[in-house]
């Protein structure tokens, strides 16, 4: 899979300039990391028809230290290139487990959600998406982090929107009265079941539950790509730009789809 002039025209303009005598374009470093992304391999083993690894390699750290690819999200959102239904969202989280190379750097250079839980040493991955294939927002955490603490901090962000009335649908990890309340407080309607202990149970839209599978489903389509799949990166910034990669890449790819 590679991006085609086509594609990458969406984002050019979002890119820093390429100055100086530059040999490598800005096409070719996306698909080379996109080539890193899919087959999760490392920057030496990157084939000679991408250039210089070290060259690819260099541009792509740059460009995360700087948060290039956020704003390229940002913009994509803004320009309506991703399109963000308002009648619902889905809030989740997923688990990646951190491959030995992962792991270990020190914690001066940078943060890394990386703890020990129940499967060895994971990252988690919370993610308010808007349909199968659209991400409103995402963070990282370390794995053994409980999910309603850090979904509220995903929801706080959503303030002001103008999302009136959305319904957000979240499984019983985030049944708690303070995660609800806060729903409420954004002026939107949280779907989710009680937990069976509870002693004052609600009514809550049983055919709107049933879509709880779309966040479900992006974690799928992400984790289609091995970088993410299992996290090979030490710091935080470097993992979070392999996913901001990866949700533009799929953006790309399935804006001309029916």
């Amino acid at each position: 899979m590679e991006l085609t002039a086509q594609q990458y025209k969406i984002i050019e303009d979002f890119l820093p300039l390429q100055r100086g005598n530059v040999k490598i374009s800005n096409l070719q470093v996306l698909n080379a990391i996109l080539y890193i992304a899919e087959h999760g391999c490392k920057w030496r083993g990157l084939p000679k028809k991408f250039g210089r690894w070290h060259s690819v390699y260099m541009r792509a750290n740059r460009w995360a230290k700087q948060g290039v690819l956020d704003r390229v999200f940002l913009a994509l959102q803004e320009n309506n290139v991703i399109n963000i239904q308002v009648d619902h969202i889905s809030l989740d989280s997923t688990a990646v487990k951190v491959h030995p190379d992962g792991a270990g750097a020190f914690k001066k250079n940078g943060p890394q959600s990386i703890s020990k839980s129940r499967a060895g040493w994971t990252t988690k991955i919370h993610m308010v998406a808007a349909g199968h294939n659209r991400a409103v927002v995402f963070s990282l955490s370390p794995g053994q982090a409980g999910d309603a603490p850090e979904g509220r901090k995903l929801l706080k962000g959503l303030e002001n929107r103008g999302w009136d009335g959305a319904k957000v649908i979240m499984d019983k990890a985030y049944e708690g009265n303070e995660t609800r309340q806060l729903v409420f407080d954004l002026g939107m309607e949280p779907v989710v079941p009680p937990k069976s202990n509870r002693l004052s149970t609600w009514k809550y839209d049983v055919e709107a539950y049933k879509k709880r599978n779309e966040v479900e489903r992006l974690f799928r389509r992400l984790k289609g790509f091995r970088r993410i799949f299992s996290r090979f990166d030490k710091l935080d910034v470097v993992f979070t730009f392999f996913i901001h990669f990866a949700l533009i890449v799929d953006t790309l790819i399935s804006v001309n789809r029916p």
